[in-house]
């Protein structure tokens, strides 16, 4: 078998050990209300439950991203087949708050080291179209959201309690854990990787920019998806299928995004991203009914390319952080998620208490909850768009003044 074959094995395997990942996203916000209702727990402390999913994904990055050079990736991924098999283990039978904390920090630094992992293998594999190679590989975050809220639906609608949907999650996980057994994964000349050059390289003003706008562009993401069913859960649109809608159109534009980044560049995709992204998310907390899906559509065209290109950013802009760079970017957006959880959680509490509070019928009070989320929500974009403009106009004047000199 020649390499290209064993490349394509492998690249394969990243895609399922993906959709493992999407699909714990996809569940778990399907299931929060089974949780909260089972364990008597409140939106702050859920809050604090998908926190741990956000918190173990950049602890992973990190200490995956510091090692990879020394160990490389199938170990990583081996490491995380490991713990999303003990995660989902463990939270199929958890008994409580501490149970679920536990077992769900397990699964985010399962997902992390994936990510960890699979990145800089695939940047590698496929030098010459890096980028095409990077979105076909991230295709399957939103599929796999797809697929998981989806099979969310259905299981809930039949009657199928969570512990049912979080063991659905176990049939990829043990098909990607199977394949590692015979897997060749390449190996690369490890004089070309130096940690200790990524780390030089990660003390610019332009990674700490990307790094803040990360916190930004992932919260603007998650914090939207993952709270899908909270927010949305009494508005007369079903909250499964509109995390389903948004990351099937986030997984047929990310399929298609050479065209796009080619012709707009990474800050100008980013800057269109935001716009889109706060457009989307203010009609989501004024639209009612069915009028809900074509905002989740604006949306879902906003957050489509925000991940995948954060990361182009990283490569292209500042290539020498290697693969460090890319592992911290992502472990910035899981750890602001991990933070802003809670908040998120505190924020639904207070809105339905205050909605309470002012006599609004039980209907309502959830309608009321949910625009006020969202109305909190709009502020991480809307700081994007001006963010993004500095970047865009920066770049701009970097190419004209690399024009100018040649």
């Amino acid at each position: 078998m020649d390499n290209n074959n064993y490349n394509r094995i492998v690249f394969r395997l990243c895609c399922i050990a993906l959709i493992v990942t999407s699909m714990t996203f996809a569940i778990r916000a399907g299931i929060l209300g089974q949780l909260g209702s089972e364990f008597g727990l409140t939106d702050t402390e859920l809050g604090w439950v998908n926190a741990m999913a956000f918190l173990g994904f950049p602890v992973a990055t990190m200490v995956g991203g510091i090692i990879y050079n020394a160990i490389g990736a199938k170990k990583l991924v081996v490491l995380a087949f490991i713990c999303h098999l003990l995660g989902l283990i463990f939270t199929i039978t958890a008994d409580g708050f501490w149970g679920l904390l536990v077992s769900t920090f397990l699964i985010g630094f399962a997902n992390g080291s994936v990510e960890a992992g699979c990145n800089p293998l695939i940047a590698e594999m496929y030098p010459k179209n890096t980028t095409t190679m990077l979105n076909r590989f991230h295709v399957w975050f939103p599929g796999g959201i797809v697929i998981g809220a989806l099979a969310s639906n259905v299981m809930s609608g039949a009657g199928l309690n969570w512990q049912w949907q979080v063991a659905l999650i176990l049939v990829p996980t043990v098909i990607y854990g199977a394949m590692l057994i015979k897997a060749q994964f390449p190996r690369f000349d490890i004089r070309t990787h130096s940690t200790t050059s990524n780390i030089r390289n990660l003390f610019t003003p332009l990674y700490i920019f990307l790094i803040v706008c990360m916190t930004f562009t992932a919260t603007t993401e998650f914090g939207t998806q993952q709270w899908i069913e909270r927010i949305l859960g009494s508005s007369g649109a079903s909250p499964m299928v509109v995390l389903a809608l948004i990351t099937g159109l986030m997984a047929v534009g990310r399929f298609f995004a050479g065209p796009i980044v080619h012709k707009l560049n990474p800050s100008g995709v980013l800057l269109g991203s935001a716009i889109c992204a706060s457009l989307g998310i203010f009609m989501m907390s004024q639209a009612k009914g069915s009028m809900i899906y074509l905002a989740a559509m604006l949306f879902a065209l906003g957050v489509t390319y925000f991940w995948p290109t954060m990361l182009g950013c990283v490569a292209e802009y500042i290539p020498k952080s290697g693969a460090l760079g890319m592992s911290l970017m992502g472990g910035a957006g899981m750890f602001a998620m991990s933070i802003w959880n809670p908040v998120i959680g505190s924020w639904i509490d207070a809105a339905r208490s205050s909605a309470k509070a002012s006599g609004a019928s039980a209907e309502q009070i959830e309608i009321l909850a949910g625009q006020a989320v969202l109305q909190n929500l709009l502020i991480f974009p809307i700081i994007l768009i001006v963010a993004f403009i500095g970047l865009h106009l920066v770049v701009n004047n970097n190419k004209r003044t690399e024009k100018c000199a040649s």
